[in-house]
């Protein structure tokens, strides 16, 4: 490596994260995978920018001739693709008979190794075809139909609100985001504030100071209006920013790579080398997000025909080599036992290759899911060339599995987030079915998924016996309800209502008919709030997201 700062690293980078609320931190994670302590796992999401091309990733050799016919100029040449078939006797002849791009050597090596997940077809229903809205509805969590989930929140920003608000107030960011001068739109929060630190050029000590340093002490009471929300967000986001700053620096200098890590000299590699040193420096950051730009292959994917050389070949060489190197950096000691790596792209590209020696914006795209707790294999079946036809203007159609199954499928089985805070991320508005029932069961291997048993009541800052106390909908606009199985609750139970900061917004007694009570709020702003009930058998405490939208 021959940059040796730590600003230096990547030509651009950057740290998001979700800003510490004045909460009663109080909320409290489960205790080793046997005594449910999953505290220190992670996600690295690698995003492969512009839509990768799947078919030239992921040569199909059941259909081969198909294939070929649909890219006379552009298919990859079975005799240089790299066969699984012959790592795993299991797909020979198979609907899953699948090759890979000749250069992604080290995605091979790590299926070898028992550490790289294939899913096909992946996408979400209704797909736009528009980089931004595409990139705009991955990062909010929806569907392309709507924006039930919201369009200023990401799900990443949601999840880490819910699973994790045991952690806030935190004193290093939640997410980190490396190889993109803006802060995706996934990591901003309902109530908090996503938060960019561009590190280019810039001491990574001092990051914004704006208006600390304009005088005097900060606002503490702002105005109930669009103004006073936009304040509120410059000055959270400034007096966080030092703190992560500092948090980000002293893990990098705490940290290292392994030497024989060998990654290569590559804008990718250095976003995870990067992102390596700081797990190992130990900071506690829980979702990683990096960047591989150019897959907007249009024109150029292979620079002649019957040539494997081109744009396609460089990008996915650049993807495998640091993802390899990476994998061998986090194995060379426990580190790999606590990271799972995915990459994501907002759409893949057409089954019939065009005139520059491309391939235009389509729907589907295959995905990897590698690292050490990942069971190697193929989920989901070869594409059906047949589908694509001149009336859907060559396009693969079929999705087999949607984007946010594989997300959902990590943060239960991998982090041991419960049902409740993945429904609170992720909405299917099409079933409204819970992503937590269409896990993939076999991404990861037996002994790192989380059992049932110790997922993280989130929404509570006890353990909850969800048949004593049930409060739905969390979210909540104008009411909420609470049901109970307690025979005389009615007797004596009360609520008190307080927001992030702990001011009482709301009290009062609960109405129990047939075990059930509906509470109407006043109209509150959108944010976090805290229920306390206390009847004469118990008091409990259940974390809210609400207010009126």
């Amino acid at each position: 490596m021959k940059r040796r700062k730590f600003i230096k690293l990547t030509s651009t980078a950057s740290a998001a994260g979700l800003l510490p609320m004045q909460l009663n931190a109080s909320f409290k994670f489960l205790n080793s995978i046997t005594n449910c302590d999953v505290s220190n796992r992670k996600i690295v999401l690698v995003d492969l920018a512009g839509g990768n091309d799947g078919l030239n990733t992921l040569i199909p050799l059941n259909i081969y001739t198909d294939y070929v016919n649909m890219r006379p100029n552009t298919h990859i040449p079975s005799s240089s693709a790299l066969h699984l078939n012959a790592i795993d006797s299991s797909l020979q002849g198979s609907n899953q008979d699948l090759a890979l791009h000749p250069v992604l050597s080290g995605m091979y090596n790590l299926y070898d190794q028992d550490q790289l997940r294939i899913l096909q077809s992946v996408g979400y229903d209704s797909i736009n075809k528009s980089h931004f809205a595409s990139i705009d509805i991955c990062n909010t969590g929806n569907d392309g139909n709507n924006w039930n989930n919201g369009q200023n929140s990401g799900w990443m920003g949601r999840f880490m609100e819910n699973h994790y608000s045991h952690l806030l107030p935190a004193n290093y960011p939640m997410g980190i985001q490396i190889g993109s001068p803006n802060t995706s739109l996934g990591f901003h929060g309902v109530s908090e504030h996503g938060l960019a630190m561009n590190l280019t050029g810039q001491d990574s000590d001092n990051f914004y100071s704006v208006l600390s340093g304009l005088s005097g002490e900060y606002p503490t009471d702002f105005p109930d209006s669009h103004y006073g929300t936009e304040l509120q967000y410059i000055v959270d986001t400034d007096a966080s920013s030092n703190i992560y700053a500092q948090a980000i620096t002293s893990s990098f200098n705490n940290g290292s790579n392994f030497s024989g890590s060998n990654y290569p000299d590559t804008d990718l590699a250095d976003q995870l080398k990067t992102v390596a040193r700081l797990m190992r420096g130990g900071i506690n950051t829980k979702i990683y997000l990096v960047r591989l730009g150019g897959f907007d292959t249009h024109a150029n994917q292979v620079q002649g025909a019957g040539d494997l050389q081109g744009r396609h070949y460089n990008l996915l060489d650049e993807l495998s080599t640091a993802v390899e190197a990476f994998m061998r950096d986090l194995n060379s000691d426990s580190l790999g036992e606590d990271v799972v790596g995915i990459t994501i792209s907002e759409f893949g590209r057409k089954a019939k290759e065009n005139a520059s020696l491309g391939t235009d914006h389509g729907k589907v795209a295959p995905v990897f899911i590698f690292g050490k707790p990942v069971q190697s294999g193929i989920s989901g079946v070869n594409v059906d060339l047949n589908e694509a036809n001149e009336d859907n203007d060559f396009q693969i159609d079929s999705v087999q599995f949607d984007y946010r199954q594989s997300l959902a499928t990590l943060m239960q089985d991998f982090l041991g987030s419960d049902s409740a805070s993945i429904n609170s991320t992720f909405v299917d508005n099409l079933t409204n079915e819970s992503f937590a029932e269409q896990k993939i069961s076999e991404i990861l291997k037996a002994d790192y998924i989380v059992p049932e048993t110790c997922y993280n009541q989130s929404l509570g800052v006890q353990n909850i016996d969800n048949n004593e106390w049930l409060i739905y909908p969390n979210p909540f606009k104008r009411h909420f309800n609470v049901k109970t199985s307690m025979n005389d609750a009615s007797q004596s139970t009360s609520f008190v209502l307080t927001n992030q900061f702990g001011q009482t917004v709301y009290r009062g007694y609960l109405k129990f008919i047939n075990g059930a009570a509906r509470v109407d709020v006043p109209s509150l702003n959108t944010g976090v709030y805290i229920l306390t009930l206390k009847n004469t058998y118990k008091t409990q405490s259940f974390k809210l997201l609400g207010g009126a939208h």
